[in-house]
């Protein structure tokens, strides 16, 4: 992919602890939204995939997260969503969450695509439009 997806979180009282801060597995939601709504946008919808002619689902595999600096309460972020490595069956999606232009959590996400548990190979139009062909 050339550019990264942009997704605009506000950050409600319910994503903070008791002083305000964002709790970190709100940050875990919120790039969970950032990788669907880059889905939805490449055309590729959840619904569909786990319904379709070859039924799969995307699962995480792995993550590798940085807390750098804490986001609070009604601050405006965008989650950046772009694929770093697309293989047969998986694919590496890097997320930066930013306040502005200030990286407040960085992660690498592993997904990969199983149908009953086992890994399938991503079909090949899902595949392209991850790789940005």
């Amino acid at each position: 992919m050339s550019a990264p997806h942009r997704l605009q979180i506000r950050v409600y009282y319910e994503d903070t602890d008791f002083s305000g801060v964002v709790y970190h597995a709100s940050y875990l939601r919120f790039m969970e939204r950032g990788r669907t709504e880059l889905l939805r946008d490449l055309g590729v919808h959840q619904q569909a995939i786990h319904a379709g002619e070859t039924s799969f689902a995307f699962v995480l595999r792995a993550m590798n997260i940085e807390f750098l600096k804490p986001a609070r309460m009604d601050d405006m972020l965008t989650i950046e969503t772009f694929a770093r490595e697309v293989k047969g069956a998986s694919a590496v999606l890097a997320q930066r969450v930013l306040r502005g232009d200030e990286v407040l959590v960085t992660a690498d996400v592993k997904v990969a695509a199983v149908t009953d548990g086992r890994p399938i190979r991503l079909p090949g139009g899902i595949r392209m439009k991850l790789a940005g062909g």
